[in-house]
């Protein structure tokens, strides 16, 4: 028997849900419809899905609290992280900045079609087992690939600067500190430390971090360099590791110091 990949659905519109449920049935996964947040914080805890798509909202709790609610309660429990993807009758751009602020994989505004959808959340999972610990990297996987004249690839890189990169985990420590990154985060934060001093323009960023640059626009990339900064002075309060070139895009800082 073929393994279909469980589909968690937190919508509280009944027709929606049945057209969900029966478009992702017809494609091979395994929808779980949850009407509540509540529910659908049941549900995952009771297993984990493969992806979870969620509603803005919801008549409990809105989308991006269960959002966090249930990363939280995915890293409690030691799993890998489940991709989300908010589904919303919102078409407003700061809908879709907060979401992709938090760190959703993607953002469909409804009216949407099934079809669209069903093809996101297949891009979404293929991106997600690329990214997977052990997994080969390739194009649209959410790492960027090699640039020229960047530092070969490498299991752990030594510290350029403050930055340590370690490409077979996916991970970036900062000062010595690991840092929680998504997975578009760490796509974008690799690319500025291997070309310290480049200018990446925004169009760039778009191209070689994220899986389909034509469905995204440049505001995606500035809220996730504002979530990378806020990350980073965690870290060291008083650096300010990435530039900003007014109407252009960013840049590695060439002149950081050895200690924070």
């Amino acid at each position: 028997m073929s393994f279909k990949p469980r589909i968690l659905i937190a919508e509280d519109e009944s027709g929606i849900a049945d057209t969900l449920q029966y478009v992702l049935k017809s494609d091979g996964f395994t929808p779980v419809w949850c009407a509540t947040a509540e529910d659908a914080i049941a549900q995952f805890a009771q297993e984990p899905p493969a992806l979870a798509i969620l509603d803005v909202g919801l008549p409990d709790l809105n989308g991006f609290e269960l959002f966090k609610r249930l990363r939280a309660l995915n890293q409690s429990q030691g799993g890998a992280e489940v991709p989300m993807l908010f589904l919303t009758a919102r078409s407003d751009e700061i809908d879709r900045v907060v979401g992709l602020e938090l760190g959703a994989d993607d953002y469909i505004a409804k009216p949407f079609s099934p079809r669209e959808l069903v093809a996101r959340v297949r891009t979404i999972l293929r991106r997600s087992a690329r990214a997977a610990p052990g997994a080969p990297a390739g194009p649209g996987d959410g790492v960027p690939p090699r640039i020229p004249g960047a530092a070969p690839p490498a299991s752990v890189q030594p510290p350029a600067m403050p930055f340590a990169l370690d490409n077979e985990r996916m991970q970036i420590r900062y000062y010595g500190r690991l840092l929680e990154l998504s997975r578009y985060e760490y796509g974008l934060l690799r690319l500025l430390v291997q070309r310290p001093g480049r200018v990446f323009t925004r169009d760039e960023l778009l191209q070689l971090v994220w899986d389909d640059a034509s469905d995204s626009f440049d505001r995606t990339v500035d809220a996730h360099v504002k979530t990378l900064r806020a990350k980073l002075k965690a870290v060291a309060p008083e650096v300010e590791p990435i530039r900003t070139l007014r109407g252009t895009g960013y840049a590695l800082n060439e002149e950081l110091p050895p200690t924070p």
